[in-house]
């Protein structure tokens, strides 16, 4: 018997695959627990509006994050910072920072989990990565400067 998974079931598949199964399984476990329904025509055209509807949406996330990649790329952030004699600061630039300034001062929303690095001690250029997807990044200028 052909059914649709409408939660995932451990070692058969995850919600909206279509798997063939026996019709006991189907009868007495899947079906009467609510974990999968009949696989009919108008089902299986359903699962693919699904998928596809849900395909479109990852792919315009996609260009989004590409956009404000370029956006982060240009943008360069300073911050004033009390400083010791070589170079070192009283203090450092963290991520949660980075973010706060990205939001106020160019008005791009990014969340602080996002941003990769280490808490910035010194004075100089630094650059940050960006991660707003698995395979889109954008590098973020820091500059620190003496106050």
């Amino acid at each position: 018997m052909r059914v649709v998974l409408k939660q995932e079931v451990r070692g058969l598949g995850r919600p909206g695959d279509v798997k063939e199964v026996a019709d006991g399984y189907a009868q007495n476990f899947l079906l009467p627990k609510g974990l999968a329904i009949e696989a009919s025509a108008g089902e299986l055209k359903r699962v693919a509006q699904e998928r596809a509807s849900a395909q479109a949406k990852q792919d315009r996330g996609h260009a989004d994050a590409e956009t404000l990649a370029t956006k982060l790329s240009g943008v360069t952030l300073i911050f004033k910072l009390k400083a010791g004699d070589q170079g070192k600061t009283f203090g450092s630039v963290t991520t949660k920072e980075i973010a706060d300034a990205l939001k106020k001062e160019h008005r791009i929303d990014v969340d602080p989990r996002k941003i990769h690095a280490e808490p910035l001690r010194a004075l100089g250029i630094h650059q940050v990565e960006v991660r707003l997807l698995t395979d889109v990044r954008a590098q973020v200028t820091v500059a620190i400067e003496p106050a």
